[in-house]
């Protein structure tokens, strides 16, 4: 039987694009230690008027929003009043029939759309009658997405001229990887929105606004004894739908290696990718 260090080895030792790093073996998680709005003195949430929701529990809803952002020193706070240098979280939901779908969207002091994120579904008639714990609960699984956000927003600030600041920072929207077995899909996703965003991309759910937009299909097919063959293809495309390129991971690992947990090898994968994934995009929009 084949550990899954050797399996990790095995994985690490080759791709098309020249080999996977070495994986980060620190906590690559922690999204709030270097976070800072840039040109804002905070950020404020409404209680949402388009959110399928009464008026108190939409102002329950801003106010566990802003109570679990703060938890992670981000510098919310829920009002109906936004101060004129305040960025703002809007919130608004979509019903499906079966669940609704939270949205949230953040804005600069001028309104300008920054970035955009879907949240986790909600059943339905939980949403509808939007007890306190419900409430709490759906904000808790929305911190960590809005917070990514901002954390892409000031990557992308950072690095971007006067005139891209005024225009906002590029955003992209990442689809959710599909055809990895184990966690993989999951996996490789989140972490190619965290190496997107430290990259200076606004990493998004939802098209609008998106410039680009990345997906991956990974294939795993037998390759011999005990062996299986991983491709993974990342695609990038522009909004309208020319592929500008592909990064290609490709390597043999011991059979069911990938069957459950990716962990560092999620990490390795994505972190090359988003180079790949940035090249692409530099190289098409760069002129000449």
């Amino acid at each position: 039987m084949f550990s899954r260090r050797a399996a990790l080895a095995a994985l690490l030792a080759l791709s098309a694009c020249g080999g996977f790093p070495q994986p980060h073996r620190g906590n690559p998680g922690g999204l709030a230690g270097g976070l800072r709005i840039p040109l804002a003195v905070r950020l404020a949430i409404p209680p949402p008027p388009e959110a399928l929701l009464t008026d108190d529990a939409a102002l329950r809803y801003a106010e566990a929003v802003s109570e679990a952002l703060q938890a992670v020193d981000v510098p919310a706070t829920a009002t109906a009043t936004p101060l004129p240098l305040d960025w703002r979280l809007i919130i608004t939901a979509q019903n499906t029939g079966a669940i609704v779908i939270p949205r949230y969207v953040i804005t600069n002091a001028d309104g300008q759309e920054q970035g955009a994120v879907a949240g986790p579904p909600v059943p339905a008639r939980a949403w509808a009658e939007a007890s306190t714990p419900t409430l709490q609960a759906v904000a808790q699984q929305a911190s960590p997405r809005v917070t990514q956000m901002l954390l892409s927003v000031q990557a992308a600030r950072a690095s971007a001229d006067p005139a891209a600041i005024q225009a906002g920072p590029p955003r992209l929207r990442l689809i959710p990887v599909r055809g990895a077995p184990g966690d993989g899909n999951m996996a490789l996703t989140a972490r190619l929105r965290e190496f997107l965003g430290n990259r200076g991309y606004v990493v998004q759910d939802v098209a609008d606004g998106a410039s680009f937009a990345v997906t991956a299909e990974v294939s795993v097919v037998a390759a011999g004894p005990g062996l299986q063959r991983v491709e993974i293809q990342w695609i990038v495309s522009r909004r309208d739908g020319y592929e500008l390129g592909r990064v290609l991971q490709l390597n043999e690992i011991p059979t069911g290696a990938l069957s459950r947990a990716w962990g560092d090898i999620a990490y390795a994968a994505a972190e090359e990718a988003a180079g790949g994934v940035q090249t692409i995009i530099r190289n098409a929009t760069s002129p000449g």
